[in-house]
């Protein structure tokens, strides 16, 4: 995933300076047939756009991630409902969508190009999985726990937002077979993978080589390029504590010797 900086710091919102302590992240779709984030970037950063302003856009095209106010500045982006705002709690991301498709009315759209606009909302959709489970990651947010990810068409019926339709709407009319249920699934997949304890290495075992060459250098570390710190004459027998490609250290801490020159008992 890849950030870019884009900071509407000309927009009202942000030169209002409000900020929250985020509870939950809310994810949007610009209703739209608009793929480049940069255009909506250029549009909102004027001190004359006071109707919105999220958080982030994701470009359809790339599934570049434009962030545009700090994660804990209060944005424009959900309005408010009966019971007020998520903008209140929650950070807003819009998914940019294709360029093929063409709005007749409400959330109702057309499409001319089907495979090509479900690529674009496969690539979004991507995208906000990857960012939703680092800010969960970030803020200590559990991607399952009721009211914490939720749509802008959730965050209306719960009463926090106005009465709009995304971004269920785009993948039910693209065909696709994504729900809030399953975004929700993926981003506590994805945040598994990312807190997941690294499984450790094996203990290294300690094994004893016969020199074959007559004269084997030590080096300082495993490499020619390491400085010469000894020479190893007798044709003995050593022990090796640690390996880094075809070089083992000695156990008498003297050095790294070349293995190609020895012989495993």
């Amino acid at each position: 995933m890849n950030i870019i900086q884009s900071i509407l710091t000309k927009n009202p919102c942000y030169t209002s300076g409000r900020k929250i302590t985020p509870k939950g992240l809310m994810l949007h779709s610009v209703g739209c047939p608009q793929p480049k984030a940069s255009v909506f970037v250029t549009n909102w950063n004027k001190a004359s756009y006071d109707r919105a302003c999220v958080h982030a856009f994701i470009d359809a095209n790339t599934g570049d991630v434009y962030q545009t106010l700090p994660w804990d500045h209060r944005g424009w982006h959900c309005g408010s409902g009966s019971k007020g705002s998520a903008n209140n709690t929650h950070i807003g991301v819009e998914m940019c969508e294709p360029s093929s498709i063409k709005y007749t009315g409400g959330a109702t759209f057309t499409c001319t190009n089907k495979a090509t606009a479900q690529a674009a909302a496969k690539r979004t959709y991507q995208s906000a999985v990857d960012l939703f489970a680092q800010l969960c990651q970030q803020y200590n947010l559990d991607p399952l726990k009721d009211g914490v990810i939720i749509s802008h068409k959730e965050g209306h019926a719960r009463g926090l937002a106005s009465n709009h339709g995304d971004p269920e709407h785009l993948w039910t009319q693209l065909g696709l077979p994504y729900t809030m249920d399953t975004f929700r699934a993926a981003v506590k997949a994805k945040l598994g993978e990312a807190t997941a304890t690294p499984t450790p290495a094996p203990a290294f075992t300690p094994y004893q080589v016969k020199v074959t060459a007559t004269a084997l250098n030590i080096r300082s570390g495993p490499g020619t390029t390491y400085k010469i710190t000894g020479c190893i004459k007798d044709q003995g027998v050593y022990t090796i504590v640690e390996e880094s490609g075809t070089w083992g250290k000695l156990k008498s801490g003297a050095g790294w010797i070349s293995l190609a020159y020895t012989k495993k008992r």
